[in-house]
């Protein structure tokens, strides 16, 4: 009877919560949407097609029998949208199915038409279409290729048509289990093959005729490019680099060094052409549009001149974010503006957590891939929570009318401190998650950076493309340049300082889900109960003092092995071979890419732990002896004494010590493999054992298979 009470008491309870928050219902659509996508994402085989809608429409039909305030009904909402989301990644998946390049080649004759054009530093890389090469049949060949060309090219642009020496290869699996994978994004992406060209370029034909949408696309693209060009001419060196970017969101001409200064000293969102920037494009057109039509008295008196002002910013914030390359934090940044301004000439409330919800529901259903990014987490992250934070403070801080002058640019600075805590704890878990590191100083830079960039930086940039059509443009990108260069050497800086940079080990996938799930809950409740969502969030926190790191990693081809050492440190094989892969393990387990201890060329290393010589080492932890074989000499003695061998070369005989052998064919088929030991035994996982078989991996037949 007690039990029975008090279950009735707190099911009166949640729903009493439910009840007082239907306000906030629909925040939650489209974090069940994600959460659909989620689930269709870590499947490991492609799933039926029916299954998505099963979960979706006999919910959608239980709607008519729900009272709109019972929790039933909210149950439904939330399985209905998680059934929506998994339907949309699917479909999505199944709509940019295309050809992928099976196997290295080249060189080889490779064509196609120019459809991107990026500077890099000391190259040029264009995404070419319709791509034909020699010695690949048609229904096999992809139709996007993006392939990278240094030294002296023809002019290239938007809808010529070239034809290069090339040597192509399918995009790259993970570097490790766990790691970012490319194949997933360029599948995506559509393009089958990456690579490089040998030499000039040849233009084939500069033009074709095609229909109204090609021919916009790529008339963006171009103006992009030229815009590009322009800047870049009339500011040479970093400065022009990034007021380029700012102005078409085009960052592949920018210095490594410049964008790890960026990064390191927490700007790289000044980089990122999101909320920052389109607000303030979108805040300059309304001010000056406005401002001008009040100037003509039978205006201002007989007109909505403000609405009017509104409707012109929502499509010079269109045009920047096209100009810019409708990237995801763009489309979300542009959404949220174009419900603001909509809310202006509508005469009602702009900025809320309702017009957020509507732009994530609106990303994930087009793009339903763009929730694993990092792009959208840390955008839609930092807003989610900013908006919380504004909404619990706007009834208790005043609005400073009658506050003396001196105290405004105080609040200002405030305002920038407040909002840069609050996104960079936001970010901080994803952060963690995809880079593995986080800027210490980024408030200090922030301070001084943002109204650099808000009072200086972005108006230029306004008044530099206003005056493009006439060739007076130097006039904006003058004072652009003084502010950039400020931004650099801020950025710089910073980033010099001692401990600018933490590096941490990468959160776990649970880890970083708990943590986001609790802070969604915390953020998008307004009652008591939103407090709950801390629990979530030290779940997650407490799931990095779990975090073990690999003994023992080996890259997909075999050319680059780790070990741990006793300090906790990877120790790598090589330096030189497989510097991105080995890069990548570094930074995964919270290592500084800049120490790369190595194994001893001949003997024992410093700890011991690792013997060498000219066939192979000798790797022993937790009472075991494991093999690292580059030579098949090697394998006589070590199939006869080793517990575990890992080998560069097949193993095509019988190890009778060895409990696992990992060879050349294991490494071909299943991608880069990583070794936990412990005495309770030893745990291998490898790439394609966390990713299955889906569409985006790249199958390989086995034509035969090891011995062992």
């Amino acid at each position: 009877m007690i039990l029975a009470e008090t279950g009735k008491e707190i099911r009166q309870a949640i729903l009493a919560c439910v009840d007082a928050e239907q306000d906030r219902w629909f925040h939650w659509v489209p974090v069940f949407i994600g959460v659909g996508i989620g689930c269709y994402f870590t499947l490991k085989e492609e799933p039926p097609l029916w299954l998505g809608a099963a979960i979706m429409l006999p919910l959608i039909l239980a709607f008519r029998y729900l009272r709109r305030n019972n929790i039933s009904f909210v149950l439904v909402i939330a399985m209905a949208s998680l059934g929506l989301g998994f339907t949309a990644a699917q479909w999505r998946t199944i709509s940019v199915e295309h050809p992928v390049l099976a196997k290295r080649i080249g060189p080889v004759s490779a064509s196609g038409q120019i459809v991107r054009v990026e500077a890099l530093p000391k190259a040029v890389r264009v995404t070419l279409r319709k791509s034909r090469l020699t010695g690949v049949a048609l229904p096999v060949t992809p139709d996007l290729i993006r392939l990278t060309l240094r030294g002296k090219q023809p002019p290239l642009m938007a809808g010529v048509w070239i034809q290069v020496r090339a040597v192509l290869t399918p995009p790259p699996p993970p570097a490790m289990p766990g790691s970012f994978d490319f194949q997933r994004r360029f599948y995506f992406m559509e393009i089958g093959a990456t690579g490089f060209a040998m030499g000039r370029a040849k233009i084939l034909k500069s033009r074709e005729n095609f229909g109204f949408s090609s021919r916009l696309t790529l008339w963006i693209d171009n103006l992009r490019q030229k815009i590009g060009e322009n800047v870049r001419n009339h500011l040479p060196g970093n400065t022009g680099t990034v007021a380029a970017a700012l102005m078409t969101g085009d960052r592949s001409s920018i210095p490594k060094g410049i964008l790890d200064a960026v990064r390191d000293s927490g700007l790289a969102h000044l980089l990122a052409i999101s909320g920052l920037h389109i607000g303030l494009i979108a805040g300059l057109l309304l001010f000056s549009i406005r401002a001008c039509l009040a100037l003509v008295p039978s205006l201002a008196l007989s007109y909505p001149i403000k609405k009017w002002a509104a409707a012109a910013a929502i499509i010079g914030s269109f045009c920047y974010a096209i100009i810019a390359g409708a990237t995801i934090p763009t489309q979300r940044a542009f959404l949220m503006i174009s419900l603001v301004l909509l809310a202006v000439m509508t005469d009602r409330r702009g900025i809320s957590m309702r017009s957020v919800a509507l732009a994530a529901t609106i990303i994930l259903l087009i793009k339903p891939e763009s929730l694993l990014g990092a792009s959208f987490q840390l955008s839609f992250a930092a807003v989610v929570a900013l908006i919380a934070v504004y909404e619990t403070l706007q009834n208790r801080v005043g609005t400073g009318d009658r506050e003396g002058w001196f105290r405004k640019p105080v609040r200002y600075l405030g305002g920038i401190a407040l909002t840069t805590f609050v996104a960079g704890m936001a970010t901080a878990p994803f952060t963690l998650f995809h880079f593995n590191q986080i800027a210490q100083f980024g408030l200090f830079a922030n301070v001084i950076a943002v109204p650099i960039t808000a009072l200086l930086i972005m108006p230029c940039a306004v008044l530099a493309f206003v005056l493009i059509p006439i060739g007076l443009e130097v006039i904006g990108l003058a004072p652009m340049e003084i502010g950039i260069a400020g931004v650099i050497f801020v950025a710089q800086s910073v980033a010099g300082w001692g401990g600018a940079v933490v590096s941490a080990p990468a959160m776990s996938m649970v880890g970083v889900s708990a943590i986001a799930l609790g802070g969604l809950w915390l953020c998008l409740w307004r009652q008591t109960w939103r407090y709950g969502g801390g629990i979530a969030i030290v779940i997650g926190l407490l799931t990095v003092f779990f975090h073990q790191a690999p003994d023992i990693l080996i890259d997909d081809k075999g050319k680059l092995f780790a070990v741990t050492g006793k300090s906790g440190h990877l120790i790598l094989s090589s330096r030189r071979r497989s510097s991105f892969a080995g890069d990548v393990w570094l930074r995964r387990i919270g290592q500084n890419t800049s120490e790369k201890p190595r194994f001893p060329k001949a003997g024992y290393s410093a700890d011991g732990l690792i013997s060498c010589d000219i066939v192979g080492c000798i790797y022993r932890k937790s009472g075991r002896i494991i093999a690292l074989v580059t030579d098949p000499r090697a394998l006589f003695d070590d199939c006869r004494n080793a517990d575990i061998i890992v080998s560069a070369v097949p193993v095509r005989r019988r190890c009778p010590s060895a409990t696992r052998v990992i060879d050349k064919f294991d490494l071909w088929l299943n991608g880069a493999h990583a070794v936990w030991l412990s005495d309770g035994g030893v745990r291998v996982k490898s790439v394609n054992d966390l990713r299955g078989s889906r569409p985006w991996v790249h199958q390989k037949t086995p034509k035969g298979s090891s011995t062992f």
